[in-house]
């Protein structure tokens, strides 16, 4: 672990975890929940930049051969934390509102449910790889929470159904999403449970 601590995939994984706490902090930076036009720019610039580490830790680990068990253990903790987080927030702006809490739920509920499952498994050293389809589900949700953080900062004139044009798109893109993270949860879920059953 110490070879590995402080190689630059896992300084990236460590800049995501940093993120969270700075998007959060735009939309309280006047000491209250604001999501005012500055606030939306910075916390979606933090969060793109946070996004697109995703990649790039674990594309230069593999390349450079410093994988470590360390980095695949925090690299999806770093993830779901920045995804949470966001929901969260975008919840209690209300940009995330009505059917679409349920959107929200979904993804909430099926990260602490594989969490659960992926630690369980980790004990009797079975190992459950990520598919092709739950990584367009993690880009799904990310491009779908950059529009939603973005929300009406962007051309809010321009509404369609009483959305701004970027808030839509979010929120169309996080059904999307949920009903990836179903179908992907459901595969992990099925290829784990044999495991849990006696």
């Amino acid at each position: 672990m110490k070879k590995y601590a402080f190689n630059l995939p896992n300084i990236l994984t460590y800049g995501r975890i940093i993120a969270v706490p700075l998007v959060v902090l735009c939309f309280f930076w006047e000491g209250h929940l604001k999501s005012s036009e500055p606030a939306r720019w910075a916390a979606f610039t933090i969060f793109t930049i946070a996004s697109i580490t995703d990649f790039f830790d674990g594309y230069l680990a593999r390349i450079w051969k410093q994988t470590s068990n360390f980095g695949r253990m925090l690299d999806p903790i770093a993830d779901k934390l920045l995804v949470s987080a966001c929901l969260l927030l975008l919840a209690a702006d209300r940009t995330i509102a009505g059917w679409s809490l349920w959107a929200a739920i979904i993804i909430l509920c099926r990260e602490i449910l594989v969490s659960g499952l992926r630690e369980y498994l980790a004990e009797l050293k079975v190992s459950v790889p990520v598919s092709r389809l739950a990584k367009w589900k993690t880009t799904a949700q990310m491009v779908a929470l950059g529009f939603l953080l973005l929300g009406d900062a962007v051309w809010p004139d321009i509404t369609i159904f009483g959305f701004a044009v970027l808030t839509l798109l979010g929120l169309v893109l996080l059904w999307i999403a949920a009903i990836l993270t179903l179908i992907t949860g459901w595969d992990y879920f099925r290829a784990g449970i044999k495991h849990v059953i006696d």
